[in-house]
């Protein structure tokens, strides 16, 4: 006996198989954050009144890098899959769904690339 209606069962429609994997790493992006975000707070904190080179120097340091090039990769990917439920939730449009999850993705690589450039930038700047 299937669950499915039938208007269900002539379409072919079901589970895609890729909601719980999309609620699990929304939800882990988001424990991730959290110490994260603190320690970046706490950083910047410290960083007031720092001039350019100060400050440039110490968050070119690996201590200080790494941690927040895993910011900007959880932060990101967190938005992305947030702005992604929101258009699949409330685009009701195909086509325009498919250009907005598209554009999500794009933005999303870009601006995150660009973050991690700068870092390795300040990083490697010697």
């Amino acid at each position: 006996m299937s669950l499915r209606t039938p208007l269900g069962e002539v379409r072919g429609l079901g589970s895609a198989k890729e909601g719980v994997g999309h609620f699990w790493h929304q939800r882990m992006t988001a424990v991730a954050l959290v110490p994260l975000t603190i320690w970046f707070l706490i950083t910047v904190i410290g960083l007031v009144g720092a001039d350019y080179a100060t400050a440039s120097e110490a968050l070119g340091q690996p201590l200080l890098a790494i941690p927040l090039l895993l910011l900007i990769g959880a932060g990101f990917y967190h938005m992305k899959l947030g702005l992604q439920v929101v258009i699949e939730d409330y685009v009701t449009n195909e086509g325009s769904k498919i250009a907005l999850l598209m554009l999500n993705t794009f933005f999303a690589v870009a601006i995150g690339l660009a973050c991690v450039y700068a870092v390795l930038k300040l990083s490697f700047a010697g």
